[in-house]
């Protein structure tokens, strides 16, 4: 789009008394363009275009060149009348006469880029660029010309551009955009935020920055910009794509149920709609139609991994392996370097009794994540149906590093210690996993107190709100959030020392949750 707004501003001169009948149509033309009257530009530029091309025979039989001005305005003519391939000719042919001219060369790329050939026209964008250093516009364009072929290094000239021209909306637009497609959500969204701040109807700006909103999980934001993309372009498949999905991502399903259902129906070919309708029909327990759902995408793309994936888990929600277990099969094999597949299946291996597949697929998973500390504790569980208890041992200590308050590994590390002799050590595992319940107890304890401190504090009751706060206390005395909420209750007692007391024990506590 850019483009013909480029050329619309490219200075046409006006030429030698010769050229007055042609350049008249030509300028008529332009005033009939500006008042809105496409009929009557149409007719002055196709006059022009007319006088204009006699004007280039007589100069051929006299074995001359048109004037570069004249040649200009020629190309602009054929342009306006859709003529792109005539008007990259008489343009080249200005350029080639000028070749110093940075204007010229930048106006050949823009031809070539309304007919999208993208690497004619960034030699032309280079060529314009490298005369003009400075001219921000031209450095736009080359990035515009190179993000259209994928070459990720178009962002650096549209940075450029941005910098070179700071106060430019329409540049910075440009560079918000190729922000958010580039996937760099945490500079797009200040700019684009800014810039829809001056402009808040611009509808692919707001697309554009509620799209980097979701991918940053801020879905509330997210779902309130798609909703208007949405009612501005009821036809939009993409956006109520992305707006189905950002109301799942707010565990609102029941409302993205029928927005994706109506994306479906617009856009049968698209896979991600489907695959976000089954995400939600899983969120709403009706496992059988997300069933449904990820088969018609299969069908569309029976190679994508992902779907193997989900349409495996669905089955496992539906306590279904003899589906599950091929489909998680298939994933792996698609995507070997994902861990999610191969864990799933170890799970379910697990579950029939396969504790030897199961052990090799945990494995496999764990040597991509071994950050997963649950995944640990499952494979130590394993070890042990396998009578591999040296291996089990190893596996549970990895497991209790990562997931220090959690009672169930100890527990499960005594029984294997049990089972080698060692009573001593068996006995020390059980007495932490006793602990660690009851700590865990007191902090739910003191979690269900300090809510109901908060709902009292809420409603005005101060004083019933400390006995609540100071109950939590008495449960976890390190919960922060119950300080936190004590020092707030004393504010509204208008205790000043007491809140500031509270704030500082909030500040140093020692909690891990």
């Amino acid at each position: 789009m850019y483009c013909g707004v480029l050329l619309v501003s490219v200075f046409f001169a006006f030429g030698a008394v010769g050229q007055q009948t042609a350049d008249s149509a030509f300028s008529a033309g332009q005033a009939a363009q500006a008042r809105g009257d496409r009929t009557g530009a149409a007719r002055q530029f196709d006059l022009a275009v007319r006088l204009y091309s006699q004007m280039e025979s007589q100069a051929e039989v006299q074995h001359r060149s048109l004037r570069g001005d004249t040649l200009q305005r020629y190309a602009f003519a054929l342009a306006m009348l859709g003529r792109s391939d005539e008007a990259t000719r008489e343009m080249k042919a200005a350029s080639a006469a000028d070749p110093n001219n940075a204007t010229l060369h930048d106006s050949v790329g823009s031809l070539y880029a309304q007919q999208r050939k993208w690497a004619q026209a960034q030699v032309e964008f280079a060529a314009a660029s490298h005369l003009m250093p400075a001219n921000a516009e031209m450095h736009l364009h080359l990035g515009l010309a190179m993000r259209a072929q994928g070459q990720a290094v178009g962002l650096k000239e549209i940075e450029r551009a941005s910098k070179l021209d700071p106060a430019n909306d329409a540049i910075a637009l440009q560079y918000g955009l190729a922000l958010s497609a580039s996937g760099d959500d945490a500079q797009a969204i200040p700019v684009l935020r800014k810039l829809q701040a001056k402009d808040p109807a611009n509808i692919e700006l707001m697309y554009a920055l509620a799209l980097s909103l979701q991918r940053t999980d801020r879905a509330v934001e997210a779902v309130a910009l798609f909703q208007k993309v949405v009612k501005a372009q009821p036809g939009n498949a993409d956006a109520m794509t992305n707006l189905g999905m950002g109301l799942a991502q707010e565990r609102r399903a029941r409302e993205a149920v029928p927005i994706l259902q109506r994306a479906v129906a617009l856009a049968p070919q698209n896979v991600t709609a489907r695959e976000d309708l089954a995400a939600a029909y899983v969120q709403l327990n009706q496992f059988g139609d997300a069933v449904t759902e990820l088969q018609r995408a299969l069908r569309l793309a029976p190679e994508m991994s992902q779907l193997h994936y989900d349409l495996g888990l669905a089955y496992k929600m539906e306590d279904d392996a003899m589906h599950a277990t091929p489909e998680l099969e298939r994933a792996e094999a698609l995507n070997p370097r994902a861990p999610e597949a191969p864990l799933a299946l170890g799970m379910l291996y697990m579950q029939a009794g396969r504790y030897a597949d199961a052990a090799r697929e945990l494995q496999t998973s764990l040597a991509m994540r071994p950050q997963n500390g649950d995944c640990w504790a499952t494979l130590g569980s394993v070890y042990i149906k396998l009578d591999k208890l040296s291996d089990a041992e190893l596996a549970l200590h990895k497991a209790i590093a990562q997931l220090p308050k959690q009672p169930d590994p100890h527990l499960t590390l005594a029984s294997v210690y049990a089972k080698e002799g060692k009573s001593a050590d068996a006995v020390a595992e059980r007495k932490l996993a006793a602990e660690l319940m009851r700590t865990n107890m007191n902090r739910q304890r003191a979690e269900v107190a300090t809510h109901s401190g908060e709902s009292l504090l809420k409603g005005g009751d101060a004083a019933g709100a400390v006995v609540q706060f100071k109950d939590a206390l008495g449960f976890d005395s390190n919960y922060k959030a119950a300080h936190e909420g004590l020092a707030r209750a004393y504010d509204a007692q208008g205790k000043r020392s007491d809140a500031a007391a509270e704030r500082a024990r909030a500040k140093s506590s020692s909690e891990t949750f």
